[in-house]
């Protein structure tokens, strides 16, 4: 891949001068979804695909940006006087918000550069190509710049930073983190209230990690997103006046029952029952992997399913097919909805010898019942961002 990138870029930009390759990956969340803003835990993994970068500094303040996802778009030209977000930027908004982001931090980019993207997450999919596209930045601007002093924890929380303030999408610090902080065949699990994390060992011998895209397409800054999370919040307000707590995240499902009356509205009430279950359900799945029990894992990821579903309501009719026919199928320890929803993927385990059979019947009834097509990923789980040889 870096090959082929590398000539493309010479074909593009020329040549000469000092062109460094970086990589950064997209993840799945296993479980815990819609808790990152909600101060519980998350347990992403980041994956082997992701985004490809190229970059070079120049002379002067230009910024030229190429996709080969988008080649039809050719070269974007910007500069760094120009660090606005827009909606004519199309996806240069993620590394230019970055950019933004750097300087509002302190560190003063001296020149501009030529970028260019290779990203083989598939669009829309709901496995984090933006955070892998913020933290591939991230990776590039403090290696070209020599900013030695921010960590991949720091680049984790620029990324987030940009998203949120430059790109008005009022997402946890999730994506960005599995995508800077990622080992390979480990999970992360992460206390989003303190940023404490733990690697935990995905031990599967006998079973693989499934995605399966609906094919679906989910914009979360437009969607119902950011109101989940003020629905989550005013819930908060609610309890803080009966009961001292932070976060939803710092509940108990017993602290929650004994005073979810507090909260007044019916439909706030639900998204911080989901909130609190899931980081429940969450802590102890963890252990179940730690404990080698496997199926016990699997029973949380379709709980935590149904909850996202029916109290979080961040579903569709298209994944609840996917995930109704999965659970119906031998071989699967576990299905559900991951990332934002509204579309998007599930993450399902299933057994080895069952993996054909999953994309040869889901693959089948999918498409009958919806009128197009599911694409599968069999997925292995990767390290961190990183500067390529």
């Amino acid at each position: 891949m870096q090959k082929k990138l590398l000539e493309k870029f010479q074909e593009v930009y020329g040549g000469e001068g000092d062109i460094r390759s970086y990589f950064a990956p997209g993840r799945v969340n296993l479980i815990g979804e819609h808790t990152d803003y909600n101060g519980g835990h998350v347990f992403p993994c980041a994956l082997t695909i992701g985004t490809y970068g190229l970059a070079r500094k120049r002379e002067d303040n230009k910024l030229r940006f190429y996709s080969m996802n988008f080649s039809k778009l050719g070269v974007i030209e910007s500069s760094l006087e120009d660090l606005v977000p827009s909606e004519k930027a199309g996806w240069t908004n993620y590394p230019k918000g970055v950019m933004w982001a750097f300087e509002k931090r302190g560190y003063k980019l001296t020149s501009g550069m030529d970028f260019m993207i290779y990203g083989n997450i598939p669009n829309g999919s709901g496995l984090s190509s933006s955070a892998s596209l913020e933290v591939l930045t991230g990776t590039m601007l403090r290696d070209l710049f020599g900013i030695e002093e921010l960590t991949m924890q720091d680049l984790a929380l620029i990324g987030q930073y940009s998203e949120n303030n430059f790109n008005g999408m009022n997402c946890g610090i999730m994506d960005q983190f599995a995508s800077a902080m990622g080992k390979k065949d480990c999970a992360i699990f992460l206390d989003t209230n303190t940023l404490h994390y733990e690697y935990a060992p995905v031990k599967l011998p006998d079973a693989k990690i499934v995605i399966t895209n609906s094919k679906v397409k989910h914009s979360l800054v437009s969607s119902a997103y950011n109101d989940r999370r003020n629905e989550s919040e005013t819930a908060l307000k609610d309890l803080q006046k009966v009961i001292d707590v932070k976060t939803l995240g710092d509940l108990t499902e017993e602290q929650f029952e004994a005073h979810k009356d507090a909260i007044q509205d019916p439909i706030c009430r639900k998204r911080a029952k989901h909130a609190v279950y899931e980081n429940q359900r969450t802590i102890k799945a963890v252990q179940a992997l730690k404990d080698n029990k496997v199926e016990e894992f699997g029973k949380l990821m379709n709980a935590s399913h149904v909850s996202l579903r029916d109290d979080y309501e961040v579903s569709c009719e298209e994944i609840d097919i996917l995930v109704d026919l999965a659970w119906k199928i031998p071989g699967v320890i576990g299905s559900r909805i991951t990332g934002g929803g509204f579309g998007g993927c599930t993450v399902s385990i299933v057994k080895n010898d069952a993996v054909d059979n999953f994309i040869e019947i889901i693959g089948k009834q999918y498409k009958e019942k919806v009128g197009h097509e599911a694409e599968f990923y069999v997925v292995d789980i990767g390290d961190g961002a990183r500067k390529l040889s």
